[in-house]
């Protein structure tokens, strides 16, 4: 049985191998999805996105499934509560980070209609296809996430860099990264 050829950071580990069989580089235009790949990014900052994949569902569990308005209420005494909660990073600062984004969130739907209209104009409302043949030639940042990076940061986000801006656009397929000897490339 000949095994499908995928992108060199997706190993042997079932976690990494589904989520890049599944997810990584596929259009998400749903928009707490959105929300959920933009904290759990931001939560990622320092570890590996295996790490992330490991606690995803206790995340979705500890944020109430990363509803935006029910985030948004989370007060001091909530936020202990989730600092003695194993299953999540359990970092003070990205804590109040997921809350404040939250706040920020919901004011860029009202704004916009929606945060997938707001989020999208950053690549001109379609995914960025790129043609990669090595994982050394996949940037950690370009222009698009630079300017994502700056305008979430004046609209009151935070955990939101360039390098943070550019993991989220791969993961919710706003720039597709799979290597052109990956098995996904060009779907």
């Amino acid at each position: 049985m000949k095994t499908k050829n995928r992108c060199a950071w997706a190993n042997n580990d079932p976690l990494y191998i589904a989520y890049h069989d599944e997810e990584w580089g596929r259009p998400v235009h749903d928009d707490r999805r959105i929300f959920e790949f933009l904290i759990l990014e931001g939560m990622q900052a320092g570890l590996s996105w295996l790490t992330i994949l490991r606690k995803r569902e206790n995340f979705r569990r500890a944020f109430d499934g990363f509803d935006a308005q029910k985030i948004t209420r989370y007060d001091q005494k909530k936020i202990a509560v989730l600092m003695q909660d194993a299953g999540i990073i359990r970092n003070r600062l990205k804590i109040s980070g997921a809350v404040k984004n939250a706040r920020a969130f919901l004011s860029v739907q009202k704004e916009f209609g929606t945060f997938d209209t707001y989020i999208w104009q950053f690549v001109g409302g379609k995914p960025l296809c790129h043609a990669f043949k090595k994982m050394s030639n996949i940037p950690a940042s370009t222009k698009e996430s630079d300017a994502m990076s700056r305008d979430l940061k004046k609209r009151g986000f935070t955990f939101v860099g360039s390098t943070i801006c550019y993991a989220h656009m791969q993961a919710s397929g706003m720039v597709n990264d799979h290597l052109v000897s990956c098995f996904l490339y060009g779907k």
